[in-house]
């Protein structure tokens, strides 16, 4: 898979955007999350004891994870052609949550949801598409895993 040089310093910029305000993406990231999956709730740890999406650390992290694992993917497919795993026990915990396909075309709606405010005007088609090909780099890596 071809991903150029220019999609990743896109990748890694808005990555920035979105770490500058942790808080406040983290927030709307589950938050979007949650108004596409309701039932998701149950998946996340953080979640599950609240009533709506409340700022924690946990929460932070977690988005910050996804979020960083995408940034990843993206130096990996640049680097490789492909999206290799670090933590090849992933495909075991979303086994366990009970992912399934459907919840990764909502996390990636909600991850470029997300990633378009924290990029405000620097928003573009060109970002959008190199955030969507990272993220199904690491998609398709974790679903190898699942199998």
């Amino acid at each position: 898979m071809s991903f150029s040089e220019k999609q990743e310093a896109l990748v890694n910029s808005s990555w920035e955007s979105f770490k500058q305000n942790l808080p406040h993406y983290s927030i709307l990231f589950y938050t979007i999350i949650l108004e596409k999956a309701p039932a998701a709730k149950g998946m996340f740890s953080f979640l599950k004891d609240t009533a709506g999406v409340q700022d924690s650390p946990k929460l932070q992290a977690h988005a910050e994870k996804v979020f960083g694992m995408v940034r990843d993917s993206a130096l990996q497919l640049r680097a490789k052609g492909e999206v290799v795993l670090g933590d090849i026990t992933l495909g075991a915990i979303h086994i366990e949550k009970g992912v399934v396909d459907p919840h990764f075309v909502v996390v990636k709606e909600a991850l470029l949801k997300t990633i378009k405010e924290a990029a405000g005007d620097k928003w573009s088609n060109e970002l959008s598409t190199a955030w969507e090909v990272a993220y199904d780099g690491l998609a398709t890596a974790i679903k190898k895993t699942m199998n």
